[in-house]
């Protein structure tokens, strides 16, 4: 009879994946990272001095925030213990904690309380750790891919060093490469070409292009191949999901690099990033309605067909959805970025907001009521009101629309540029016939 027992005993172990095997032990394994690892940088003087400290490390995945937090608690000889706060709650964080404290009763041994995504925690279960890291209980180390300053308390933040991490080069990837070959026991294969896909599947993610090169391997010991090739390699790679948080930080990192290439008149740069992030999965009604937003603020009335076009675009987009819409897009972006440019009607709108902030509501004049019932012409309203169509050139010269004693705050000063120009000029004309209207009117009231 066979027993359950049995049948594994005669199994071999799974193999760790080639990530896991290739993980530095020494910090002088670590590729990468020389800002913080380098010779008197911050995190190698840790090392050095023995003086561990709390810490936040912020970067996106595959840049080693795990690998350090392991590598601190080794060097100092500190029990290591791992939460995830997508699978952890207040009652893994208590015995995580409870751990801690026997640890250091029954071994005299310090904890390093490692904690991925620490950003998905909520308020209380960041508090619960505050009083055990002022304690010394444990030394706390977060691990999170978004910005901290919006996604963590500030009490844990004033506790804590932040350091962040970038993702590695080209350079320091290639060197996982020759590893990977190494610990494959397989001779560096690669075509020039092959090697430049594999560093681009990658995108500064250590963890992602070695469980490629373990996919390529085993699939070229599968089909006998000796060389591995651009359409080989490009053939195991099904889809490239470069680094894209939706809603996080390199989300609205490539948005405002988009804006502001639009903004600064560059269409080049501007469709790069448009397609950047249509390639990395960002909704295009997202980016559409950014383009609405940037041909009001940035374009203006210096090209008023902008925001015209930009429109039309995404009703294009709406009808034909991806792939075909996305070039109705695409043409709006080059459009906004080659168009004239004046942020005038976005400065008008920020001052006139700040100033109705600022003070107290002033009545309508009496001239500018509306005036529906003969009780309301009874009490003045609508009095004196000229009516535009009336006057010469349909402009009443020297009237006011603000309320009575505030001083004219001429929000909206136009740019020299596009139409802009047209509409300087024309309000100069017209502010021009209003001071001659005032100072006939102010001459009148003299000689009476």
């Amino acid at each position: 009879m066979w027993f359950v027992s049995d049948l594994f005993a005669t199994s071999a172990a799974p193999r760790a994946p080639l990530a896991e095997q290739l993980r530095p032990q020494t910090l002088a394994d670590v590729i990468g990272q020389s800002h913080l690892l380098g010779p008197g940088k911050p995190i190698r003087l840790a090392f050095e001095s023995k003086k561990i400290h709390s810490m936040i490390l912020w970067g996106p995945p595959g840049v080693g925030k795990t690998t350090l937090a392991r590598l601190m608690a080794n060097a100092f000889d500190a029990q290591f213990i791992a939460l995830s706060a997508v699978f952890s709650g207040m009652k893994e964080i208590r015995e995580a904690i409870s751990q801690a404290q026997s640890t250091l009763d029954h071994q005299g041994r310090h904890t390093v309380l490692f904690v991925d995504e620490v950003h998905r925690f909520n308020k209380a279960q960041q508090d619960a750790f505050l009083p055990y890291v002022e304690r010394g209980l444990i030394t706390f180390i977060g691990a999170t891919t978004e910005n901290p300053s919006f996604e963590l308390n500030n009490a844990l933040l004033s506790r804590a060093a932040v350091y962040v991490l970038q993702p590695l080069n080209e350079a320091e990837l290639t060197m996982l490469v020759d590893r990977a070959f190494q610990a494959l026991s397989v001779n560096r294969c690669l075509t020039e070409l092959a090697l430049e896909r594999v560093l681009a599947h990658a995108d500064g993610d250590a963890r992602r292009i070695l469980n490629l090169m373990e996919q390529l391997s085993d699939a070229a010991s599968q089909q006998g191949l000796s060389k591995w090739d651009e359409p080989f390699v490009a053939n195991i790679l099904t889809h490239v999901a470069r680094r894209f948080d939706k809603g996080g930080d390199v989300f609205y990192d490539q948005i405002s690099a988009l804006h502001k290439s639009v903004r600064g008149s560059n269409p080049d740069a501007a469709l790069y990033w448009f397609t950047r992030m249509l390639d990395a999965g960002a909704d295009p009604r997202y980016i559409a309605r950014r383009m609405v937003r940037m041909a009001s603020e940035d374009i203006g009335l210096a090209d008023p067909r902008a925001l015209r076009l930009t429109l039309d675009a995404c009703e294009s987009y709406e009808r034909l959805g991806s792939p075909e819409g996305e070039l109705a897009l695409a043409q709006a972006v080059i459009y906004l970025a080659v168009a004239a440019k004046s942020n005038a009607a976005y400065v008008a709108y920020n001052e006139a907001r700040a100033l109705v902030r600022e003070e107290s509501s002033r009545p309508v004049p009496e001239h500018l009521r509306n005036a529906p019932t003969q009780l309301m012409k009874d009490l003045g309203h609508g009095v004196d009101y000229r009516y535009a169509h009336d006057e010469p050139d349909a402009y009443a010269a020297g009237e006011s629309y603000f309320p009575k004693g505030m001083r004219e705050p001429h929000f909206y000063q136009p740019k020299l540029q596009g139409l802009e120009i047209k509409i300087a000029e024309k309000l100069e004309t017209l502010q021009r016939r209003d001071r001659e209207a005032r100072a006939k009117i102010k001459g009148a009231t003299k000689a009476l």
